[in-house]
């Protein structure tokens, strides 16, 4: 009998073990290689569009406290922050197997204060003088080189799980009507080169000069006029500049791409963002 009910009991002790397990190598896997992102925004359009699915690659600079996992699944009320994880290791700006990330790399970091996943272009290392003049990204007192191309076109609709509507430089157009952005080709002194949109003139577009502190790095996102950025000083809700610490890893391909409301919807897949390389 006891052997009877010790064979019942195998299958359940046995999917347990599966499950975690598996929960294991997840975690491994998401720690110390790759861990997925899904585009929530427009502020790194058209570089990267709202249902973009990435993987972030973490071997690419080295490991911080930054490199444990965040699991936030709000319908089940799970919060649990890297943090919570890997604490005790934050505070220090060396990295294991480290290296700087460079100029011109799309990035995902923790936000400085709240802690939240951001993805960015890095444009600003330590010791740069960072400053926007009409509009015009300067380093180290130079603007970068900008070549006008053609405009970004999507339609005004409500995008993503939130149902964002974007903005547009032709001003106000009716719901399925044509959103356009001016974009123009910035390359920086590394030689990089990406499209920037430009929607209106606002403040950010003329700043003050920010000196990158040692040890840190300037974000800014290429959809100019619609990015919470190091623009924006950490004070008002903004990134300011973050330190090496906070970095997770390098965005460098997009997996697949959904343009609906959920990323189940496969249906709505854009065909022309498959494994697209991220420049």
């Amino acid at each position: 009998m006891a052997d009877t009910a010790e064979k019942k009991q195998n299958p359940i002790i046995e999917t347990i073990k599966t499950v975690v397990y598996a929960l294991i190598i997840a975690g491994i896997f998401r720690t110390f290689f790759f861990q997925p992102f899904w585009i929530p925004s427009g502020s790194m359009k058209d570089t990267l569009l709202i249902g973009d699915f990435l993987f972030v690659n973490k071997m690419a600079y080295g490991y911080s406290y930054a490199s444990c996992p965040t699991i936030l699944i709000p319908q089940l009320g799970i919060d649990v922050d890297a943090e919570d994880f890997c604490g005790v290791f934050k505070g220090s700006n060396e990295r294991l197997f480290g290296s700087e990330p460079k100029r011109g790399d799309v990035v995902v970091f923790r936000h400085p204060v709240n802690g939240r996943d951001f993805i960015k272009r890095l444009v600003g290392l330590p010791g740069d003088r960072i400053q926007m003049k009409d509009g015009v990204l300067h380093i180290n007192d130079e603007p970068v080189y900008l070549q006008d191309t053609d405009p970004f076109i999507e339609t005004f609709e409500p995008q993503g799980p939130q149902g964002l509507t974007p903005r547009c430089a032709n001003g106000s157009v009716g719901m399925g009507g044509e959103c356009i952005k001016n974009a123009q080709i910035e390359t920086l002194p590394n030689g990089v080169s990406y499209r920037v949109l430009d929607i209106q003139n606002q403040l950010v577009d003329n700043t003050p000069v920010f000196t990158v502190r040692p040890g840190h790095f300037f974000f800014m996102g290429d959809n100019r006029d619609n990015s919470s950025d190091s623009r924006f000083p950490q004070a008002a809700q903004g990134v300011g500049q973050v330190p090496l610490e906070d970095i997770v890893g390098r965005a460098d391909r997009i997996m697949f791409s959904s343009a609906g409301r959920s990323i189940l919807f496969f249906w709505t897949w854009r065909s022309d963002r498959y494994f697209k390389k991220i420049e």
